[in-house]
């Protein structure tokens, strides 16, 4: 085993499963669940048409009316009946009201003793085949609590089993669930802008939202966080958080979190960002992403306690859990552009209960006051234009700054550069356009002389096309910079070409001794 090969059960301490909140009980889902309990199945029916064996059913029969220790005592008896029961009628039965009760009979058994995920695992075994695909079929079902239910009953059999998922159906299940937040979170950012619209229009004939539109809303609501309760399960788990990242799964859980979610929602979501993080690999990579100013963001919007107290955690292993010292530094640096130091020093007015929360504010400002020390012009520089949120920060308009620092612009092939010009084509903010427009100005202006080098990279990286389009920008600061970053281009390559016409007639014009002598004896 590697030392990135780490376990998360190993890492992070044992949770109840209430902390993971995998079945709150005032949650509509659960209300769902309650009320499908009470609606029992009438199994003779299925029995007598001959949609279920008599085996199956007298093993459903006295399932369904056994109590919790009639029910040990018949599962101890009847593991492998048990597991061909349950796929034989997900299989045959088709009403939506019967699946469901299925599922929960299923998810209720699992429940009350983990271990009997194994019975599946041992049915499929010996019928050699995959225990996945009768329950990843049902995720294609058009039922919300189907596909839901169903969601929750892999996580359970994929974290509580001894073997680990396989990688195909992992990858399927990841993406299921990475496709089921996006398309939740793109319902309740469709319907908070048509509240905006109902609010705004106080006009008569304005239709306010019918019963019909907030239970939609509130069901899109209650089935992120279930899929956000199957994450924070599967992301425990070292290995699959790989299978997560490979399949875009970061980029996903940030888009969610820019959106408009409730705060239960943004816990859950942020709890997966947190035990990502304890992968030292991951944790390195993580702010790639831009995790630091998104969460920065929230932090500083945050109102509830538990947000606040996880985005803590896992800025506390952002810098604690990277292998590299440099990578450390790096967070620290990302985290005061970010604004982090304030936010401390406004939460270390508050009083907490939670120790936890009080330990890290002390940790992290420790680390940010001392990163703030050690900071140098260029390390700030440098922070700032990776986080992509530039501002006219005094580096900007500081020239020893950029005599100094130009030609490091180049660094790892050209890094820095690359990012300006790729805020130049990829931002919309003027602030951004502009700062950037004026740092690749003052690169060109300040790169040592006699090298064309700076410009020519600029023109092959698009940069110099891109500024140009700006100078019909819509933001008349933008144009200005942009303008004058074209000034400063174009002076350098007169310079250029001017000194290299220069330097042409002064060879033309300079003749060796021994040609002037052959020329006089000619």
């Amino acid at each position: 085993m590697t030392n990135t090969d780490f376990n998360v059960k190993s890492i992070i301490p044992a949770l109840p499963d209430e902390k993971i909140d995998m079945l709150a009980a005032t949650s509509v889902l659960q209300q769902q669940a309650t009320e499908i309990r009470t609606q029992r199945v009438n199994w003779q029916s299925y029995h007598q048409s001959q949609m279920i064996s008599q085996e199956d059913y007298s093993f459903i029969v006295a399932f369904d009316n056994a109590d919790a220790a009639s029910r040990e005592g018949l599962l101890r008896d009847n593991r492998n009946q048990c597991a061909r029961t349950f796929l034989n009628l997900l299989g045959h039965v088709s009403k939506d009201q019967t699946i469901q009760y299925i599922l929960i009979m299923i998810d209720d058994m699992l429940q009350e003793d983990h271990s009997r995920v194994e019975i599946f695992r041992e049915h499929s075994s010996k019928k050699r085949e995959t225990v996945w695909g009768p329950f990843l079929n049902l995720l294609n079902r058009p039922d919300g609590f189907i596909m839901n239910m169903t969601s929750r009953i892999i996580a359970k059999i994929a974290c509580w089993s001894q073997e680990l998922m396989d990688r195909s159906d992992l990858q399927f299940y990841l993406t299921w669930l990475k496709d089921q937040l996006k398309q939740n979170s793109e319902a309740l950012t469709d319907a908070n802008l048509h509240g905006s619209r109902a609010v705004q229009d106080l006009s008569p004939d304005s239709v306010p939202e019918t019963p019909a539109e907030q239970h939609e809303e509130n069901l899109n609501n209650e089935y992120m966080q279930s899929v956000a309760r199957c994450l924070q399960m599967m992301l425990r788990i070292d290995e699959y958080r790989f299978a997560f990242v490979a399949v875009d799964g970061i980029s996903t859980l940030l888009a969610v979190l820019q959106g408009r979610v409730n705060f239960q929602v943004q816990y859950q979501l942020i709890f997966c960002l947190w035990v990502l993080t304890f992968n030292p690999l991951l944790a390195e990579k993580m702010n790639k992403f831009s995790v630091i100013p998104i969460l920065a963001d929230i932090l500083s919007d945050s109102v509830k306690e538990k947000v606040t107290r996880i985005i803590l955690a896992v800025f506390r292993n952002l810098i604690e859990k990277p292998e590299e010292a440099a990578v450390s530094k790096e967070h620290c640096i990302a985290m005061v552009q970010c604004k982090v130091l304030k936010q401390l020093s406004i939460l270390e007015q508050r009083k907490f209960d939670d120790e936890d929360i009080v330990a890290d504010i002390e940790f992290l400002n420790e680390k940010l006051q001392a990163s703030v020390q050690d900071l140098s012009s260029f390390d700030e520089y440098a922070t700032e234009v990776k986080s992509g949120r530039l501002e006219w920060s005094p580096v900007h308009k500081s020239p020893k700054f950029w005599r100094e620092n130009a030609p490091r612009l180049n660094e790892k092939n050209h890094e820095l550069l690359r990012i300006l010009i790729h805020l130049l084509e990829s931002n919309r903010d003027p602030l951004v356009l502009s700062v950037a427009s004026f740092d690749i100005g003052e690169y060109v202006r300040h790169y040592p002389r006699g090298k064309h080098a700076c410009c020519s990279v600029i023109e092959q990286l698009g940069g110099k096309q891109l500024v140009m389009q700006l100078l019909g920008h819509e933001d008349p600061n933008v144009r200005y910079e942009a303008l004058l970053a074209v000034q400063k281009l174009m002076v350098h390559n007169w310079e250029y070409l001017g000194r290299q016409l220069e330097k042409e007639q002064t060879q033309s014009t300079k003749q060796p001794a021994g040609a002037t002598n052959l020329a006089a004896k000619a």
